[in-house]
Formats: structure tokens, C-alpha cells, sequence
């Protein structure tokens, strides 16, 4: 550049940083209802909701969403397809699920849908997963992003639990959910796992767990031994376009006072350290 612009010597203007927004998932007030979930989060101030699909009503029902969503003002950012363990009578077959939930996405305005690996007994369904899923995001126009699992331990041997695997990072998809409590479930790095992903990260679940564990613990963020600050401050820095999810359990919390408190813990780590408010 010529010494005499008037830009010699003076820093170029870098772009603005994008707000990742952070939400609530409604599983972190189970067994409460969804219409709970809504409330909590206008109250602590999320920027929205992650709708997990289970028996409860109004998870089922677009038209129920969209009134809670607009009553608080809480856009839903996410649909959590049924296919835990405890939804498995949810909506039938396994393919059923995730095609509802992507219609589900598309009537309520989400960009996301959370889906977990086949289990190890759907075998058909596992065979055409990674195909199956991405044809599906297609036809709607939505992300289907796969959530990170963990090996089931029987008697300290790990058995087998979903196919074709509990790991994401080493699988064909195009878009990927993070979850911490399942990282410290496999006593998995999220850090190398995030940085491994790039691009296909696509989704976060905030949480926390301790290593090495049996269980999945879904602990308040910095309660465990997940590298939560080191992946938040990496992905406030290198594009990520998804959001932030906060996924606590809350089932052990003494009443309501309690429950608000760990969520508005969870949203103020979230914004610290993606660098949106002051430590």
C-alpha cells in the first residue's frame, strides 16, 4: 500500500463478531411441560427454545408451539426428534419420527433438527441412516444434525449401544450436535471433537458431566471436567452459524427457585464466554 493512503499504518476494521444465540431446551425442565419450558426461558432471558418431542401434548402439536412461542416471545430455534429411549412409542417408526419432525421444523420456523444414532436393534434403519437423514433434510429444507452418544458399560465392558456409531465425528453427516454431558459419558475430548468437526458443527448442547462416568449426568456448565469455556470461546471465533443450547437436568433441583437458578447460571457461562457480557 503507498505511504500516503490514508489508510497506511491503520487497522482494517474486522467484521462484526455474529451473536450466537443461546436457548433453553425444554428437557431441562423435565419432567415439568413444554409450556414450563417456554415460561422459564422468557424469564431468564434466553433467546429461544429447543422443543424436545415427547409424550407430553403440546410438544406434538405445531399449531401449540407457535402460540407459546409468540405468547412469550420465545422463537423455537430447534425440534429434539423423539428418539430417546423414553419416547420410543412416540410418533412409530424410527424414519415416521424424524420426517415429523422435520415437517414439525418447517411449521414452526426452526432450522434445526436434533436426532440421535439408531440404536443398535434398529438394523434396517441404522443400514440407510446417514442417507436416510440427509435426503430427509433436503426434501424440507432443514439441518438434521446427529447428536454425539456415548458406549453403554455393562459390569465395566463396553457393549454396543447404536449403530452404526456413538461418535459423530468419525461418520458421514452433514451436520452435527455436540453434547458435553454425552462427551464425558465416552470420556471424549470436546475440544479435539469440535475442532475435528469444523464446519459440520452445526449445534450445541450445553452441559457438563464428569469423566470417567457410567452415567449421563447433564450437569450446570463448569460443575464437571468438559472443556465447555475452551469450546464456547472457540466457536464465538470461528464462524459457527449454529446455536447454543442449554441442556440441564433439573430433576434434582429443590423447587422452582432452585431450577431458575441453575438455568440462569447456564445462560450466564454461555454469554461469557462466547464473549457477549462481562466475567
Amino acid at each position: 500500500m503507498d505511504s500516503t493512503s490514508p489508510n497506511h499504518g491503520a487497522d482494517v476494521p474486522k467484521a462484526p463478531r455474529r451473536h450466537i444465540p443461546v436457548a433453553l431446551s425444554t428437557a431441562s425442565v423435565y419432567p415439568l411441560s413444554v409450556h414450563d419450558g417456554f415460561a422459564v426461558a422468557a424469564d431468564l432471558g434466553y433467546d429461544g427454545v429447543e422443543v424436545l418431542v415427547t409424550h407430553n401434548g403440546d410438544s406434538q402439536d405445531s399449531s401449540a408451539l407457535n402460540r407459546l412461542a409468540e405468547r412469550y416471545e420465545q422463537p423455537i430455534l430447534a425440534i429434539h426428534a423423539p428418539t430417546l429411549l423414553l419416547t420410543q412409542q412416540v410418533w412409530g417408526s424410527a424414519w415416521n419420527k424424524v420426517q415429523r419432525s422435520a415437517q414439525m421444523a418447517v411449521d414452526v420456523g426452526a432450522e434445526v433438527v436434533v436426532v440421535h444414532p439408531p440404536f443398535r436393534w434398529q438394523n434396517g434403519y441404522a443400514e440407510t441412516f446417514a442417507q436416510g437423514v440427509r435426503d430427509i433434510a433436503d426434501a424440507f429444507g432443514v439441518r438434521i444434525a446427529v447428536e454425539n452418544m456415548y458406549p453403554w458399560r455393562v459390569r465395566g465392558r463396553e457393549a454396543l449401544a447404536y449403530l452404526p456409531h456413538w461418535d459423530p465425528v468419525r461418520m458421514d453427516y452433514q451436520d452435527v450436535t455436540w453434547d458435553f454431558s454425552h462427551a464425558a459419558t465416552a470420556d471424549a475430548s470436546s475440544l479435539d471433537a469440535v475442532r475435528a468437526l469444523g464446519s459440520r458443527l452445526r449445534h450445541v448442547h450445553l452441559t457438563d458431566g464428569i469423566s470417567p462416568s457410567t452415567k449421563d449426568q447433564h450437569l450446570v456448565p463448569g460443575r464437571g471436567t468438559q472443556e465447555c469455556v475452551e469450546v464456547l470461546q472457540h466457536i464465538a471465533h470461528n464462524g459457527f452459524d449454529g446455536a447454543v443450547v442449554a441442556e440441564v437436568s433439573t430433576r434434582k433441583a429443590k423447587g422452582a427457585g432452585q431450577r431458575e437458578e441453575w438455568l440462569a447460571e447456564t445462560l450466564e457461562f454461555a454469554r461469557v464466554h462466547l464473549g457477549q457480557t462481562a466475567p
